[in-house]
Parts: C-alpha cells; structure tokens; sequence
C-alpha cells in the first residue's frame, strides 16, 4: 500500500531544524530499540513479560521536550520509550531487559520494574494504575518542598477505569498538585476497545467532576504533544493544580510479546502505519522543509541502529547476577526528605 503522510503542511514556524532532528532521533531510537528487545524476547533472552511501545513514540518524546530538570516522570509496564526519551543509558535498559546485572534495577526487575533517581524515573509498574497514586505522591513532596517541579503521571485508557485514578484526582485538585494525567488512549486496553468499555466520550473530561481542566491530543503529532505539554507544565507551575492529557495513540503491536492481537484487524493497524505514523510524520517535515536530506536522515537511521546494536551487546555480555544479589535492596536503610538545602 503506498504511504500517506500525514505531513502536508508545512511545521509551525516556531519549531527549529534542530527540534525537528531531536524529535525523529528521539522517536526512531526507541522505535528501534522496541524492535531488537521484540527480537530479543523470540530468541528467548527476554523472559516474562515485554510489552512494546511501538507506535506511540511520539507521546513521551513530545512531553519531555517540555520537561526540565527535576520534573519526575512515572508509568506503567510499557515503559522502555519513557526510560529512552528521558535520558536513561540504552545499555542499561537492555540489560534489565535480559536480566544482567549491567541492567537499571541489577537484573532483578525486568521490563516492568527499571528506576532511575538520576533521571528522575520512577518506574515502570506491573499492577494496573498503581503508578496514577505513587505519581500523585511525588507531586505532593515538591509541593511540600516548595519547588516547581512537575510529575508527568501516564497511564492507559485501560487503567482510566480503576477507582485509584478518581480517588488521586480528588487528592490532587484537593491540594493542587503539580501534577499532569497523561492518558495514553491507544484505544484497545488489554485488548478490549475503549468503544465498547466505556460511555464516555472522552477520558480526560472525567476529571470534570473533580474541577481539573484538561484535553484531547493526537499522539500521533508530535508537535501536537509537545504543544498541549506545554501549556498543561505551565498550568502546574503556576501553581494551578493537576492538569488531565488525553492523548490519543495507538499500538502497533499487540498488549505484550504473548499478544496475537486477534481483537482488530490487520489492515486497520496497516492503515494507522501508512497514513498517521509519527515518525514518518516528521520524516515527512525534514523533507519538505529542505531540513535533511534523504542521505541524511539514513545516515541518522544507521546511527541509531549501532546504539541499539551496541545495547543489545553489552545486555548479551553482562553476566547474570549473583545469587548473594537476592538479599539486597529489600529494606531502605535512609528515608531522605530532599536534600539539606530543599529542607531548610
């Protein structure tokens, strides 16, 4: 089927050559890296469970271009493309994904369990919508420190029927949270459409009954993203309260590796991939706007590749933790309140 792209304007005057590379590097490396751990997972040095991104890159890459230092970010089990786009180290990605002790978490967490301090990465979180409490929770202690970092809290339409969710809600507008609900609607859940689990009409306008205004995205724009990002982090550092996201994306892939996706049909997804593909989307911009060549941006492509090579190396090399290894990190030692300085 020949390609539509959905680029048939030109990019809004306000976003850079410069942005526009960022954004299609951002965005293939994960892409990318989705595509070796699917690969990795079929060879069997992936175990348990690996769902990927695939499709929805443009959500999270768009978001952090509105983030800045201190900001804290908080997911679900599909979380590999929220560790990329916020800086954290391919290598270590994948070497969780293996179980090596070169991994995030010392091989013991896996897919679903990765955390980063440095980045500001809280996880990465198997039980459905637990994250939404534990996101609302470290926008509580930057209000209590009286910073104004934000926390980007994502969960999915699926997870936007779980009690927790309303419950944080009313917690957050309650207190004014620094806090942003991002609902990443790829539309299917687990594998149900989102048509036939709920009445609403839209998931963000559920936050109405608790006075947390909010909005619909395409998450398949990544421009779109980053510009409803931008007015939503303003919203929280104005000290406003939380703010509700609800972008819409989709999935190309099934839930998890252990998905056959019989739920939709295969020209549906062929359809979503020739006619609304971010990266294409952007691909598309470049190209138009004389911003990159084709050479180019292959040349980009190749690049991103020899990361990704480079990370599925080190996660075959690193050795397997040591058994001693199942006795640490169970008990913390020091609660830390913020730094000395955030305390005083």
């Amino acid at each position: 089927m020949a390609r539509k792209p959905a680029a048939s304007k030109p990019a809004p005057s306000n976003t850079s050559k410069d942005e526009l590379l960022k954004f299609y590097r951002d965005m293939l490396l994960i892409r990318r890296f989705e595509e070796k751990a699917g690969q990795l997972y079929g060879m069997g040095l992936i175990g348990g469970f690996c769902h990927l991104y695939i499709g929805q890159e443009a959500v999270v890459v768009g978001l952090e271009a509105c983030a800045k230092e201190g900001d804290k970010r908080i997911t679900s089990y599909r979380d590999h493309g929220h560790m990329l786009a916020c800086g954290m180290d391919p290598r270590g990605v994948m070497a969780e994904l293996t179980g090596r002790e070169g991994g995030y978490s010392k091989g013991k967490g896996g897919s679903m369990h990765m955390f980063s301090r440095e980045k500001h990465f809280y996880g990465g979180h198997g039980i459905v919508a637990a994250q939404v409490p534990l996101g609302a929770g470290l926008a509580f202690a930057d209000k209590y420190l009286g910073n104004d970092n934000v926390t980007f809290t994502y969960f999915g339409d699926g997870a936007a029927n779980q009690g927790q969710v309303y419950e944080s809600y009313n917690m957050a507008e309650l207190w004014d949270l620094p806090v942003i609900f991002v609902i990443e609607n790829n539309q299917y859940a687990m594998g149900t459409s989102v048509k036939r689990s709920t009445k609403s009409t839209t998931l963000f306008g559920r936050g109405e009954a608790f006075g947390i205004p909010g909005e619909q995205v395409d998450g398949m724009d990544v421009l779109a993203v980053k510009a409803a990002g931008e007015k939503a982090v303003a919203h929280c550092r104005a000290g406003k309260g939380p703010y509700i996201l609800e972008i819409m994306t989709y999935r190309y892939r099934g839930h998890s590796m252990s998905d056959p996706a019989k739920y939709r049909t295969r020209e549906e997804v062929q359809k979503m991939r020739d006619e609304r593909d971010a990266i294409e989307n952007v691909r598309e911009l470049l190209l138009q706007g004389k911003h990159a060549t084709e050479d180019e941006l292959k040349a980009v492509d190749k690049e991103i590749k020899d990361i990704v090579n480079d990370a599925a190396e080190f996660s075959k090399e690193s050795p397997e933790p040591a058994a001693e290894e199942l006795w640490t990190d169970i008990y913390a030692e020091e609660l830390p309140q913020g730094s000395a300085e955030e305390r005083a």
